[in-house]
Parts: structure tokens; C-alpha cells; sequence
């Protein structure tokens, strides 16, 4: 757990450069406003979020996991060697997940956390970076129900390290712009969420942006019924973004996307 924060950077910068070599070399689709004018914003939206992440809660995860291991404090420090170590992990990297599953989607529902959400998805194009884009406010409030999850469950500094690592990995992997040939989407899809399901969730159109909430895998969506495999119009040719805020060079910059929760009425997704 020592080099735990030298882990996620070194595969978050190996999985981001790879996805962004890959849309670079085949784009699945071409972009509204060229790379400078979206990637400023969106990779500053990274930088903010930790500092206000940091700032929130500087001993981070890992040092709430080991204060709630030392008080006893969960439902798996109270167990306590009841279960196997590895069982537990592996409960707790799955229980992470499907909060940030409901988590997403309780975004997608109520109108005031819909308006912080919504920031997210007015990227007028989606590419790896779009899995950074974040407002700090969404980045706040998941770190608060990410340290209750931790304290409520006494999740392991191990399954912290895990899910975070594979939530960041697969939030660029998802984004990208490319798309895998037919027959590797539809075996990988039915397992985890492919760059074109997830692209489908950043529809305009409301009765698609409103399904496939996963980040990972695509069971939850399946489970609860929210999955949509396919949209009826052509992955290559459907709008992306949100229609009152329109794909212009005024909309992508930093304090603009910082604004952008205050400046649109509160309405339902």
C-alpha cells in the first residue's frame, strides 16, 4: 500500500496513452471542436478535482480504511476472520461498484445533482478525455459517499486500491474514440462496457443517455434493467452532448465548465 499512489498514476498514464494513441491513429468519429480547444478544459477538470479532493480529505481513502480498521469500525472489521481475506476483497471491489452504479445514476435522476452531472456529459465529443472531465463538485460528493461506503463496509486498504485503479482504467478505456471491430464489441460487451455502449449513454436523446450507467462491467445495468445494446441510429452519426449548450469554443473552456452547473435551470435527465 506504500506505493499505492505511484501504482494508479503509472496505469493511468500507460491506459491514457494508449486509448489516445489508439483514437488519434482510427477516430471512431470526428470531433466537433479540435483537440487544444476540448483538451485544456477537460484535462484541468483532473487537476482541480484532486487538489479539491485533497482538500476534502487529505488523508484520502486509504488513511479512512485504516482508521476504521484500527476502531473496529464496518461490517468486515467486525467479522472479522469470519471470511477469508480474499473473499472479502473481492465483496468489497463489488459492492464499490455497484454504489458508483447507483451512485451515477441518482446523478442522472435528481434534477439538483443532474445539474452538477450534466457537466459531464455537454462535451460536445466524447475521447478519453471526457472520462476526466468531472466537476469538482461530482468529485466532492463522490469522495463523501466513497468514504461512508468504506467506514459503513470497513473495506481493505487492498479493495480501495483495486477498484480505483480499475474505475479510472476503465473510465478513459470506455471514452476513447475508437471503436472495436463488430465481433470483439459483442463478445467484450457482453461482459464489460465497450467504447460504443458508453457512447450511446452520452446520447442527446434522453431515452438513451438515461441507460447504460456502468462504468466496468455491464451486469448492473442488465440487473437493473437499465442496459440498452443498441441505439436506432448509426453509432457514427448520432448527436452526443446536451442541445442547450452548443459545441463552441466559449463552452469548453475551464471557468466556463466550472459555471456551467450555475448557469442552466435544474431539470430531470
Amino acid at each position: 500500500m506504500d506505493n499505492a499512489s505511484a501504482l494508479r498514476l503509472t496505469i493511468f498514464l500507460s491506459v491514457f496513452a494508449v486509448m489516445a494513441l489508439l483514437e488519434a491513429y482510427k477516430p471512431a468519429r470526428k470531433a466537433v471542436l479540435n483537440r487544444k480547444q476540448r483538451w485544456v478544459g477537460n484535462l484541468s477538470m483532473v487537476v482541480i478535482g484532486a487538489v479539491v479532493a485533497r482538500l476534502l480529505l487529505p488523508a484520502t481513502l486509504l488513511g479512512v480504511s485504516s482508521w476504521a480498521a484500527s476502531e473496529g469500525f464496518g461490517l468486515f472489521n467486525s467479522i472479522g476472520s469470519a471470511l477469508p481475506f480474499a473473499l472479502v476483497v473481492i465483496l468489497c471491489v463489488l459492492i464499490q461498484d455497484v454504489v458508483i452504479y447507483w451512485q451515477h445514476r441518482l446523478f442522472h435522476t435528481v434534477p439538483i445533482l443532474w445539474r452538477v452531472h450534466k457537466m459531464h456529459h455537454a462535451d460536445s465529443h466524447v475521447d478519453t478525455t471526457t472520462g476526466l472531465r468531472f466537476h469538482p463538485i461530482e468529485i466532492a460528493l463522490s469522495l463523501c459517499i466513497k468514504a461512508a461506503v468504506v467506514v459503513l463496509l470497513g473495506v481493505p486498504a487492498l479493495a480501495i486500491v483495486i477498484f480505483e485503479v480499475a474505475l479510472n482504467a476503465f473510465s478513459l478505456f470506455n471514452h476513447a474514440n475508437i471503436r472495436l471491430p463488430k465481433k470483439w464489441d459483442k463478445r467484450v460487451s457482453t461482459i464489460l462496457v465497450t467504447q460504443r455502449l458508453h457512447r450511446i449513454h452520452h446520447s442527446q436523446a434522453k431515452q438513451y443517455s438515461n441507460t447504460n450507467y456502468g462504468f466496468s462491467v455491464t451486469w448492473w445495468d442488465k440487473l437493473f434493467n437499465s442496459f440498452t445494446s443498441q441505439s436506432r441510429v448509426d453509432d457514427a452519426t448520432f448527436e452526443i452532448g446536451q442541445k442547450d449548450i452548443p459545441a463552441e469554443k466559449e463552452n469548453a473552456g475551464v471557468l466556463a465548465l466550472l459555471k456551467q452547473p450555475f448557469n442552466h435551470k435544474p431539470e430531470g435527465q
